[in-house]
């Protein structure tokens, strides 16, 4: 691949990175002092065009998961939060793009690349987290509409979103062939929002438990075809673990940033610490492995966008979100200790990356399902070297 990036890509970077310095980077401290929505930067990335990112062009959007993670890039150096919704612009319409009918695309997808409508994207369960597939969500047909009963869990943006993408068993005695993918708006009868959690960090986007009880929806919102939605619901999941690992890249490059910068102006035994040989080290390996990240986070969202995103090609998209954001758990880590007591403090940026990093080992498919993904392409030859 050349990692030169092409003039479209540049073109969503450079506003972006004014975005996040001029508006998100002087909200960041109160977004999560506050736990709540900010419906603010929502406006101003709507207003600028950023929602829409991944969707096709011929829907309104950019069609672009690699200018989706230097946008996420950008504002996650500032606001981890501010990242997630992003990122939730593309996890609650891919589904849709992959495997949609045209009603539904045109329904859903135009109205999303403008920013009118938010969606969010429901797999997980009370017992089906990492092991998806034993979701025990039902959907019946009855006539031209599903009933849909179940709950489901750590939704991020779950009590904002105008629509959700959910799964369902439509044959529960078919395994994973046996679970289906719908579109259900959240003013529909029988949704509700039963409760929201209470997060260490990423405080900024409300995770909610939600409850569907007796929700019907047309037969037309079914995504794809009965039986299908374990696959769909992987594709949707690899296409995003990218993206996932950009909002590490961009917490790990902004923790860096400080860090170096505190370097310079603290002084120890005479001199800034940054002359220091242990402190130099420590920010040469945080450079380092950041680098790497950007180099995997590139390589993957340029797979995506040629369209290479199914199973053989999974072991790469894995690659990028396991390194980058068990990296961002670490530079951030070794941030904080550079600034030493003062990093603990909220006073500095620091304690809060450090938060906001360790949620990203979990979601879409934790570091230990990352690794199953890994494994099994080099079991069954799909990495290939040289």
């Amino acid at each position: 691949m050349d990692y030169e990036l092409t003039e479209t890509p540049k073109l969503i970077r450079d506003p972006a990175r004014r975005i996040a310095r001029e508006r998100v980077q002087p909200r960041a401290a109160e977004i999560d002092e506050q736990g709540e929505y900010p419906e603010d930067i929502f406006a101003v990335f709507r207003q600028a065009g950023l929602m829409g990112l991944t969707i096709p062009p011929e829907y309104g959007g950019g069609g672009s998961f690699l200018a989706l993670a230097l946008t996420v890039e950008e504002t996650a150096k500032y606001c981890c939060s501010s990242g997630l919704i992003l990122l939730l612009s593309a996890l609650s319409t891919q589904s849709i793009v992959i495997a949609g009918s045209e009603e539904l695309k045109q329904a859903w997808l135009p109205r999303s690349a403008a920013g009118d409508v938010r969606g969010a994207f429901c797999l997980t369960e009370p017992n089906a987290g990492s092991d998806a597939a034993a979701i025990e969500s039902r959907a019946v047909r009855d006539g031209d509409e599903y009933v849909i009963d179940g709950e489901k869990m750590f939704i991020s943006g779950g009590s904002v979103a105008d629509f959700v993408v959910t799964f369902a068993k439509t044959d529960p005695a078919a395994g994973t062939r046996g679970f289906s993918a719908f579109v259900v708006p959240t003013d529909n009868p029988g949704f509700s929002v039963a409760r929201l959690d209470r997060k260490m960090g990423v405080t900024g986007v409300p995770t909610a438990n939600l409850v569907f009880q007796n929700c019907r929806v047309p037969a037309s919102n079914l995504i794809g075809e009965e039986g299908r939605g374990f696959h769909i619901a992987m594709l949707n999941m690899g296409t995003c673990r990218p993206v996932v690992g950009a909002r590490g890249l961009g917490l790990a490059q902004g923790a860096l940033t400080y860090a170096l910068d505190f370097a310079r102006q603290r002084r120890t035994f005479g001199r800034p610490i940054l002359e220091h040989q242990a402190i130099q080290f420590t920010l040469a390996d945080m450079a380092t492995q950041i680098q790497a990240a950007r180099h995997l986070i590139y390589h993957a969202c340029w797979l995506v966008d040629q369209g290479k995103y199914d199973r053989q090609y999974a072991p790469y998209l894995s690659f990028a979100k396991v390194f980058a954001t068990e990296m961002a758990v670490k530079v951030s880590s070794d941030a904080l200790q550079i600034l030493g007591a003062q990093g603990y403090m909220k006073d500095h940026p620091l304690e809060r990356h450090y938060r906001d990093a360790r949620q990203l080992m979990i979601v879409e498919g934790t570091s230990q399902v990352q690794r199953i993904i890994i494994a099994r392409g080099l079991a069954e030859g799909d990495i290939v070297y040289g």
